[in-house]
């Protein structure tokens, strides 16, 4: 709930009437690592995201990726494509990682709080393990503005919930 605040209250008064974290991807780094699992990663923190997660989807882009929060479960019935899975505590630590999970699956974690769902092969080509940190930023271009101020997405972190 604290980064979801921290969103909401980053991005101002008119955007927080509109669905913000819909609106403003996030930027995921392993900071054990020093690698970023994804650029574009997309918040599912409401009923209804959750739900659909991927649905629907042909497939995800390098760099893109959906957090759902919370979560300690996810299935792939119905999906088109293979996922990689990274299951996190509160702390935003890595507490088990899946790697190109097939379509038709089942996958849980009963001590995480969220899960990321990342592109297949992110996992290896990160090198993430469980036991790492990440780190959350807002994913803004250098040059976006947030209600009128420029905003530089560098001096922005999103606090470990």
């Amino acid at each position: 709930m604290k980064l979801l605040r921290w969103i909401s209250s980053l991005i101002g008064q008119r955007a927080r009437s509109r669905n913000t974290t819909e609106d403003t991807p996030l930027r995921v780094k392993n900071l054990t690592r020093q690698t970023v699992l994804a650029e574009r990663l997309e918040v599912a923190d409401s009923g209804a995201k959750r739900n659909k997660g991927l649905l629907g989807r042909k497939g995800l882009s390098p760099g893109e990726g959906l957090w759902i929060v919370p979560c300690e479960s996810v299935h792939t019935f119905g999906m088109q494509f293979a996922i990689d899975l990274v299951y996190l505590d509160r702390q935003l630590r890595i507490r088990k990682v899946r790697s190109s999970v097939p379509p038709w699956r089942i996958s849980a974690c009963l001590s995480a709080r969220s899960i990321i769902e990342l592109p297949s092969g992110t996992i290896s080509n990160t090198q993430s393990r469980p036991g790492d940190a990440l780190e959350f930023t807002a994913s803004l271009h250098p040059r976006d503005s947030v209600d009128g101020i420029a905003v530089n997405s560098e001096d922005l972190t999103v606090p470990k919930t």
